[in-house]
């Protein structure tokens, strides 16, 4: 189902006719290791900010915490963008909540019969009546020099057209496709890229900002009750440097910065 090669010309068109500097240059592959990898080589090769990855397939897509990414090829959104600049470390999880924003507002409207909603600190999932279901993911990676960033590398992966899941992602995972949306891959791209290219190197340079009030409207974790490694309590939100904020059963406020978050489930009713 590889449409990228008829495509690109029209999500090229999309991207001049917006004015778009995310996205003026592409690189397309049809099966590469991981378009992060892809990404990363290029900043050292001297690509220009903005430079776009797609890939029909990877070989080594992976996610947080080095999870194995995976996809059946021609089917879904693997890409990655290169971002250059001078940025502080703290930046790096700002950077995956507006991509989780952009992601969200593109797949909110594919979707527009469903609720989308992003969950801390970068997924994007949309609710179903057996409960969150897993649409994308994002994993950002950063290049050093000295105490501030000088690039960053944003990977994206969205389901789009696949309709059958292995049986570990099956209860937790969905697709464009799945949800009755209309499962068009470019639109998707040019959506998110519009999104990034209006918000993000402002949120780069002087945080959240006006952002932060959508986040907290589509916040999948506010007043859910959390656990990761750090403890477990009932989330309050996201503050201004992308942290997790969560209440303990003491009523302490705790600010997580990372980590693998879990919903704790709640009894049945005897």
């Amino acid at each position: 189902m590889s449409i990228w090669p008829a495509d690109l010309a029209a999500l090229g068109a999309s991207i001049h006719e917006r004015g778009l500097v995310l996205g003026a240059r592409l690189q397309h592959r049809e099966r590469t290791e991981s378009t992060n990898d892809d990404a990363k080589a290029g900043a050292k090769a001297g690509a220009e900010h903005g430079t776009v990855w797609i890939a029909e397939h990877q070989e080594s897509g992976r996610g947080r915490q080095g999870r194995a990414w995976a996809s059946p090829p021609g089917e879904n959104v693997l890409m990655s963008v290169l971002v250059r600049g001078r940025f502080a470390p703290q930046r790096v999880a700002l950077a995956a909540l507006v991509t989780g924003l952009a992601v969200r507002a593109a797949l909110a409207e594919a979707l527009p019969e469903r609720v989308v909603r992003l969950k801390w600190p970068n997924d994007v999932q949309v609710v179903t009546a057996t409960g969150p279901r897993k649409l994308a993911g994002i994993l950002v990676e950063a290049q050093s020099r000295g105490a501030m960033l000088e690039s960053l590398v944003i990977g994206i992966g969205i389901n789009v057209h696949t309709r059958v899941f292995p049986d570990d992602l099956a209860h937790r995972a969905s697709s464009v496709a799945l949800e009755g949306g209309l499962p068009d891959r470019a639109r998707l791209v040019a959506d998110v890229l519009g999104y990034l290219d209006r918000h993000l190197a402002v949120v780069l340079e002087r945080g959240l900002g006006s952002l932060h009030a959508e986040l907290e409207r589509h916040d999948a974790l506010l007043g859910m009750q959390v656990e990761s490694e750090s403890g477990g309590g009932v989330a309050e939100g996201i503050d201004a440097e992308g942290r997790l904020l969560v209440r303990d059963t003491a009523g302490e406020i705790h600010a997580w910065g990372s980590g693998e978050v879990h919903l704790v489930p709640v009894p049945a009713a005897p």
